[in-house]
């Protein structure tokens, strides 16, 4: 893939009118718009609609954590919408990741969320792990034998989760910052772009740097090229 292709941006914002303004900005700049919880519940499937009239592709990232049965119905109806990936919680366990993968009927990639950027050393041995990196790379074996087909992982943990998995199995990172005077903001477990890259991500999730930007198209550029192209 190009690197431009492995840039997600995380169209983070509260209305459809904002939405539509930086997917006509950004197509062509990016290679997926990222749709979450705040969106999607401003906007329902209508967002989706506009982005596909835009000819872009498109992740939901709705982190679906349920009773088995729930999840694969809602993810077939994801998978229906076009979504090229989806995430649902490691948390919920094995039956719940494979009833996911089941639901999405090859349509749609499913992505497990390991521990979530936001979370540190503390989450993750309230979870009865020694680190986070173990619990990452634990989750991560875990939806690959569910029949996922990749993780959300920081970049920190790309290497592991590759070294445990191999190399086909996907891994999206969020927590992208531009250098190390940036804010975390709520992030935890933050890395620049090139840092991600040469761990072992296939994508980068990144929202923030690019919104906010005084040129979102420059900054989408500049980030693709510092990715390596």
């Amino acid at each position: 893939m190009k690197p431009v292709e492995r840039l997600i941006f995380a169209l983070d914002v509260p209305d459809i009118k904002s939405a539509e303004s930086f997917v006509n900005l950004l197509a062509g700049s990016v290679g997926l718009f990222k749709v979450g919880l705040e969106l999607f519940a401003a906007t329902g499937p209508s967002v989706l609609e506009l982005i596909k009239k835009a000819g872009a592709d498109f992740f939901l990232d709705l982190k679906l954590h349920d009773i088995p049965k729930t999840v694969e119905r809602a993810m077939a109806v994801i998978a229906n919408s076009g979504a090229s990936l989806a995430t649902v919680h490691a948390a919920g366990g094995p039956a719940m990741l494979e009833a996911a993968a089941k639901g999405a009927k090859g349509k749609t990639r499913v992505l497990a969320v390991t521990v979530l950027t936001s979370q540190g050393e503390e989450d993750a041995r309230a979870a009865g792990a020694a680190s986070v990196s173990e619990l990452v790379v634990a989750r991560a074996i875990m939806a690959q034998k569910a029949g996922c087909h990749g993780v959300i992982c920081s970049g920190l943990e790309a290497a592991k989760v590759k070294a445990a998995t191999g190399p086909g199995f996907l891994c999206v990172c969020p927590g992208i910052r531009l250098d190390a005077s940036q804010g975390k903001d709520d992030q935890v477990r933050v890395v620049t772009p090139e840092n991600a890259i040469s761990q072992g991500a296939d994508y980068i999730v990144i929202g923030r740097p690019i919104r906010d930007a005084k040129d979102p198209v420059a900054a989408a550029r500049e980030i693709a090229r510092r990715m390596g192209g």
